[in-house]
């Protein structure tokens, strides 16, 4: 609901998951614990979710596909967006050393020619998370590994005729 609807209430979020709100409110003292909670959570799931491709050890095209595969299943399941929690520093910092670690293992993959190295500097940075946030509302019919097909593809190989 909050991915939809950003204000949605804490009695319309109760409704929908078929519970009073002093339920909600016995486990969430407010709207913003709700919410610092969904965030932990989304953040806790991202973080697995690299650690999980092996970004470091896996040979370089199956830690994409990997990585693409599991962030698209945490899109999926956390629809929410974690800019609005950057304020909080401990979430900055944990969001800056995921992006790092993606970016470091971005940087093996042209190292080993994965990818393209004539590109701007950042560009499949910026564009990766795109993709797999296109493909996760887009084409919600594929499983997460067909979806990552999709943006790995995408990727690696472009939109050009031949």
């Amino acid at each position: 609901m909050l991915a939809a609807d950003p204000g949605a209430s804490i009695a319309g979020i109760a409704a929908e998951a078929g519970v009073d709100r002093r339920t909600v409110y016995r486990r969430f003292a407010s709207r913003e614990d709700l919410l610092a909670a969904i965030y932990e959570a989304r953040l806790t799931a991202i973080e697995k979710a690299i650690e999980d491709a092996r970004l470091r050890e896996a040979p370089v095209a199956v830690a994409l596909h990997r990585y693409v595969e599991n962030i698209i299943a945490v899109n999926r399941t956390w629809p929410v967006d974690l800019a609005r929690m950057l304020a909080d520093e401990s979430v900055h910092a944990r969001r800056d050393a995921c992006i790092a670690e993606v970016d470091a293992f971005l940087d093996r993959a042209t190292a080993e020619g994965l990818l393209r190295s004539d590109v701007p500097g950042g560009w499949t940075g910026a564009l990766l998370p795109q993709l797999m946030h296109l493909v996760s509302r887009q084409l919600p019919r594929l499983s997460p590994a067909q979806a990552a097909d999709v943006v790995v593809d995408t990727l690696l190989n472009g939109l050009g005729g031949s």
